[in-house]
């Protein structure tokens, strides 16, 4: 097969144009305008696209393999961790522990600095829209408590006392989860399962971090809590939709923070904003208490500043919960030579068309990051290119109509409360057929068997994560947002087919372009190996250039 692209030809709307267009959607003559943009972006290609013998099951995933190490995967993270090393201005999860362990800072003191410097960034014309809501007087008590810990030499696990924030798409008791919305205000009454693990390590939620509405964008903007901005350079967008959870780690403000991924909403802005981001395989994480958005491509999982960070952020988190059915049916997660650099018969699967369908920048720290791997003792093998038409349309008619059921009595009483570029995205959702998802889900199975196959003479495969660094915050798409498809694109052609697949895939910070942006490499496994991933992961960030972004905070100075 060649690799091919079908560049996507559609302008950027924005301001008034913007409005009549979404008023003209959802009229009398929106199925017309739909069928005419559906149809020039490939759809009755894909209509006629052959799924052969799939049939449409939901999540045809093969059963993981078992541990090989006696350690449990938390006693493995903190091993890494303890021994971790790094320049001083990375302030990591063993950063943090070491400084607890050494007395030369405390979760209070930690916390009060945290919270001056939120309040000082989150204000203002350019404030980075970080928070959505957080209360800083229980964020004191649990400082107060883990302080107590640490002296008395009792901490619950290497993340007690460690900052920590959640995205506005997984419950905290006693906050509503709004999903960046402005209507969503019922407050949780319990803490969903990740935010039960995380306090139940002594973790400090600091608070809930805006997000794009209802995760449907990978843009990151937000029309009723602010544009969230990245620290590289406030006037550039973060990626979504885990847009805050990534800036609030490259701020500075913690080593971890919790996001959520239907269509790369992790890896994305892990990678325009310069650090680690993991959607694990499909149902690794719990998603208890996360509301249900998009049932069969969505992941809930760890960003981080250092590949440390997200795996011991991934062996608390990971394993079964009994109210996740999708979670039962896993193997025991580990991270068996997880700290082995040497890679020698590791296989590197990559398409280099493919691979080189990105700016010049992005493709050149991306090869680095291969011959890193392969200076380890990993070897390269050449594999097919998807056919990205079908990825596209499979994924955009999951993802849009399942989001579209979501959201289905929230659309009869709110319509007009939601954002614009959201009700454009909703009422594509709407116009897809019943035998257009039964077709989706068809290829999805044949794609995953594909997948499979290939993975038969490679381990992992490598691409960049996104095809370009952050784009600018153009003025005209504030407040209200953009329909920008050549960016989403750009965005999103890395990262869709691991939410179809379910596979594991991780982005990893690969270095910078020219104007000093970062990169992210994006390697994507077999189901149930992310201990695989996070250890090439680890090779790639020790070859990696590190830097500190403009807007930073140093919260164990």
């Amino acid at each position: 097969m060649t690799y091919q692209r079908n560049p996507v030809k559609a302008p950027r709307v924005s301001g008034m144009a913007l409005k009549a267009f979404v008023k003209s959607l959802e009229s009398g003559v929106g199925s017309v305008m739909l069928d005419k943009l559906t149809r020039d972006s490939g759809i009755d290609r894909w209509r006629e696209l052959s799924a052969g013998d799939a049939p449409p099951l939901q999540f045809p995933l093969p059963p993981g393999s078992a541990a090989t190490e006696s350690q449990t995967p938390t006693e493995q993270a903190a091993r890494a961790i303890a021994s971790a090393s790094g320049p001083p201005e990375r302030e990591s999860v063993a950063a943090y522990a070491r400084a607890y362990r050494e007395g030369s800072a405390d979760p209070v003191s930690v916390v009060g600095r945290i919270h001056d410097a939120i309040s000082r960034l989150d204000s203002g014309k350019t404030r980075l829209g970080l928070f959505i809501a957080r209360k800083p007087d229980e964020v004191h008590r649990a400082a107060e408590a883990s302080t107590e810990r640490l002296r008395a030499g009792r901490p619950l696990s290497v993340l007690d006392g460690v900052p920590v924030v959640l995205k506005d798409e997984v419950d905290l008791a006693g906050f509503p989860t709004t999903l960046g919305t402005r209507f969503r205000t019922q407050v949780a009454t319990a803490d969903s399962t990740v935010a039960a693990r995380l306090k139940a390590a002594g973790a400090i939620i600091l608070g809930k971090a805006n997000m794009n509405e209802i995760g449907i964008n990978p843009i990151g903007l937000n029309p009723h809590h602010g544009a969230a901005r990245n620290p590289w350079d406030t006037g550039r967008i973060t990626g979504g939709s885990s847009s805050a959870s990534a800036a609030a780690v490259a701020a500075g403000l913690c080593p971890v923070s919790i996001g959520a991924d239907g269509g790369g909403s992790i890896r994305i802005p892990a990678a325009l904003c310069g650090i680690v981001g993991l959607k694990a395989t499909w149902g690794r994480i719990p998603e208890t208490g996360v509301p249900p958005l998009c049932w069969n491509v969505g992941h809930v999982g760890p960003m981080g500043l250092t590949v440390d960070d997200v795996a011991a952020a991934y062996a608390l988190l990971a394993g079964p919960d009994g109210h996740d059915l999708v979670s039962q049916g896993q193997s025991p997660h580990h991270l068996s030579g997880y700290e082995d650099g040497a890679l020698s018969g590791v296989r590197l699967g990559i398409c280099w068309d493919y691979f080189e369908d990105a700016d010049a920048d992005v493709v050149a720290r991306c090869k680095e990051a291969v011959a890193a791997l392969t200076a380890a003792g990993a070897r390269v093998v050449e594999v097919p290119p998807p056919d990205l038409n079908a990825v596209l349309w499979t994924h955009s008619c999951i993802i849009l109509s399942e989001m579209s059921e979501s959201m289905g009595p929230s659309m009869k009483e709110h319509l007009s409360d939601f954002g614009l570029d959201t009700r454009t995205n909703l009422a594509i959702g709407r116009h897809f057929r019943a035998t257009d998802l039964v077709h989706a889900l068809r290829h999805r199975h044949r794609l995953t068997r594909e997948v499979l196959a290939q993975m038969a003479d490679v381990d992992v495969f490598v691409t960049p994560t996104t095809a370009s660094t952050a784009p600018v915050i153009p003025e005209a798409a504030l407040p209200d947002g953009e329909s920008n498809l050549p960016v989403v694109d750009a965005l999103m052609r890395f990262v869709r087919l691991a939410n179809l697949t379910g596979f594991p895939s991780l982005s990893v910070p690969a270095g910078f372009d020219e104007e000093g942006l970062p990169v992210g490499v994006q390697l994507t496994g077999r189901p149930y190996e992310e201990h695989l991933l996070l250890r090439l992961g680890r090779v790639v960030e020790r070859a990696s250039e590190h830097r500190v972004p403009p807007v930073h905070l140093r919260a164990l100075r």
